[in-house]
């Protein structure tokens, strides 16, 4: 398949409408269609439905237009990494981290990279890790440091399991509840709650939570997926949340957030290096990598599993 020809389709199934893409990207709208007409021939097959409002991809569109958005995401990042390399740097690595590691293993990890390979760039997005393994797929991160939680895509993912990640309950470091010597879930009832977005495990488990033990799930919630958001939040009210203490670790040292007496009975399974199976990483992403795993050994206790 021609590079342009991929392009061209690419345009086509983002805009949903030939004559808009061929606009945006400044050809003939006739001879934007023939370049489509070319692939639909080359591939025996059709890629697009026509209607009134425009033209949508069909089921073979879908696949191309996933592979295709990979494929072109590759070609402009090799074009990256070579011309990185022809003015002597080592290039650049994405990865996408969840809040935990993202807080403790990933900057030092960087910062290992960055004090020895002082050229290369490093990207980094925090976020929950469907989105993330999602955006891994796609192409755009080479790395993330989270969890498989779609079975389905597993098989074009290697994992490499670093540590458990158990939730606290925390709240500001003067709460009511800070001072108290034992507690039970009832107690947190009369509290509100920084929860992250309804879609996300962690939120689900949390509402399990409550409603095992017979208790009405928070009605009083602010809902966030930030972490400054969420600490300063925090410092600043009577609300509660439920993070890995590790991730407020300098705060609760600094007295500023606790830690409550209570054994919550939420986590979430092993985080690890998430990559795609049988995919060759550059070079700047396997120096992350290669920090990543060390760094790993240090604050987990174990190496990763190479």
């Amino acid at each position: 398949m021609d590079v342009r020809q991929l392009e061209y389709f690419r345009e086509v199934a983002e805009t949903g409408s030939f004559s808009r893409a061929a606009n945006r990207i400044r050809i003939a709208q006739s001879a934007l269609s023939r370049q489509v007409m070319l692939l639909e021939a080359e591939l025996r097959c059709e890629l697009f439905e026509r209607h009134a409002r425009g033209v949508q991809p069909t089921w073979y569109g879908q696949v191309l237009i996933r592979r295709a958005r990979s494929a072109l995401l590759e070609i402009g990042r090799a074009q990256e990494e070579i011309a990185a390399l022809r003015d002597g740097r080592m290039g650049q690595a994405s990865i996408g981290t969840v809040v935990n590691p993202g807080t403790n293993l990933v900057p030092q990890a960087v910062a290992e990279v960055k004090r020895a390979h002082p050229d290369i760039l490093v990207r980094v997005e925090m976020d929950y890790s469907r989105p993330l393994v999602a955006r891994l797929l796609d192409g755009q991160l080479d790395l993330v440091i989270g969890r498989i939680m779609d079975p389905d895509g597993g098989i074009e993912l290697e994992f490499e399991p670093l540590a458990d990640e158990p939730h606290s309950v925390i709240v500001r470091g003067d709460h009511p509840l800070a001072g108290r010597g034992r507690l039970r879930h009832a107690d947190l009832a009369p509290y509100g709650w920084i929860l992250p977005p309804p879609d996300s495990v962690l939120r689900t488990r949390l509402e399990s939570m409550f409603l095992e033990r017979g208790l009405q799930g928070p009605r009083n919630v602010v809902e966030t997926s930030s972490l400054p958001v969420t600490i300063n939040l925090l410092r600043v009210s009577d609300l509660l949340t439920a993070l890995p203490v590790e991730a407020v670790a300098p705060y609760v040292q600094a007295r500023q957030l606790a830690v409550l007496p209570l054994e919550l009975g939420v986590g979430m399974e092993s985080f690890g290096i998430i990559r795609r199976r049988g995919h060759l990483l550059s070079p700047a992403a396997q120096r992350v990598l290669e920090a990543l795993r060390a760094v790993a050994g240090r604050i987990y206790g174990r190496a990763a599993r190479r």
